[in-house]
């Protein structure tokens, strides 16, 4: 069963002390993110070989930044992996000997990487919460797919609904199989929309209008209805309806779009996606 849950405040801001293993995007968007929820800056550090991003990450949130992994994770009770999925094994298996001393949650938000693999390449008996979130998390309105495996204890899922709450919404996943669903839906769901934003700015260039007029029109027309599917209980069938007038233009525009196969062109490119996320975790068993 999939349940949403809203933003809330932190509730046990003083027991998180976090090391970010990456400190790409994902991992600044989740820091700013913690950091306007009132999370101390003192009690999150981030491991990052790159010095430019290590130094940003200092001068804009005031973290402690490492470019030694082991060091990073001394003394922290949350490790957050946010580092590509090619690497996590090599990263995890160095990690294993402190992982299994001081027994951290860990947190991945590595797509198609498995609970399973991260217990076994840190030694087993970890507490994994496996975490797909999407790139509007950057400006606090993501939506994230969280799993926990059997060891993670309820203070521990607390943490990491917490963390991830500081940048939009998060659904529990029961089923970890699903994950790869999650990843294809809202993971990579975001260029979905902006791939339609694209082709409807590109249109409507077609039509004559301007470059500017077209992507004013475009931007602004995606932000309203996703407003409204979000702050409306009605579902997105019944705005659809409600918008298309019998024999009017949006009639014409959607007949159009059935005819071309739309709903079975959406669903064979989740699919795809849904397989590359298996076939990721296979890539690095």
């Amino acid at each position: 069963m999939i349940q949403p849950l809203k933003i809330t405040l932190m509730s046990s801001h003083s027991k998180m002390a976090i090391t970010f293993i990456g400190g790409g995007n994902m991992a600044r968007s989740l820091i700013g993110g913690l950091l306007n929820k009132g999370l101390s800056a003192s009690s999150i550090k981030v491991s990052e070989p790159v010095a430019v991003l290590a130094e940003g990450l200092a001068k804009d949130f005031s973290v402690a930044t490492f470019d030694d992994n082991a060091d990073a994770v001394a003394d922290s009770n949350i490790w957050v992996f946010a580092v590509k999925p090619q690497v996590m094994k090599a990263v995890c298996r160095q990690l294993a000997p402190l992982a299994q001393t001081g027994k951290p949650l860990i947190i991945s938000i590595a797509a198609g990487i498995t609970s399973q693999q991260l217990d076994s390449w840190l030694g087993g008996n970890m507490a994994v919460v496996r975490i797909m979130p999407n790139t509007p998390a950057l400006l606090g309105a993501g939506a994230s797919g969280l799993f926990a495996n059997s060891a993670v204890d309820t203070e521990q899922k607390q943490h990491a609904q917490d963390l991830m709450q500081a940048t939009g919404i998060t659904v529990w996943i029961e089923n970890e199989n699903l994950m790869d669903a999650v990843t294809a839906v809202s993971g990579s769901g975001p260029a979905y929309v902006f791939l339609l934003a694209e082709a409807m700015q590109a249109a409507g260039v077609a039509q004559g209008l301007s470059m500017e007029a077209a992507r004013a029109l475009t931007n602004q027309t995606l932000l309203g209805a996703s407003r409204m599917l979000s702050e409306t209980s009605e579902s997105a069938d019944v705005l659809r309806q409600r918008v298309t007038s019998p024999g009017g233009t949006t009639q014409a525009a959607i007949e159009s779009f059935e005819a071309q196969g739309f709903r079975d062109i959406v669903g064979k490119a989740i699919d795809a996606a849904t397989l590359r996320g298996r076939a990721l975790s296979a890539a690095n068993d």
